[in-house]
């Protein structure tokens, strides 16, 4: 049995706990109410999302390391006024 590491974000719920996405495995989103719980949702739903690309025998895509640290900014978008 071969291990693989993959690299995950943990973002605060505006509603509390965490939401856990994962840079190298596309659509992978899944959440928890601590921080542990999310940990843990997010080995099974990786775990699931390689069983599947097994069974459709497709290859495990390389973990994508994050060179820099995640940026946050806001964003202001100016919407006219509807007619």
């Amino acid at each position: 049995m071969s291990e693989l590491r993959y690299t995950v974000l943990f973002e605060p719920a505006e509603e509390g706990g965490y939401v856990v996405t994962c840079p190298a495995l596309p659509g992978l989103v899944t959440e928890g109410d601590t921080y542990v719980e999310a940990r843990q949702r997010a080995v099974e739903a990786i775990e699931g999302y390689l069983e599947s690309l097994q069974k459709d025998g497709l290859p495990f895509p390389p973990d994508k390391k994050l060179s820099l640290e995640p940026v946050r900014e806001e964003i202001r978008i100016a919407v006219p006024e509807p007619a």
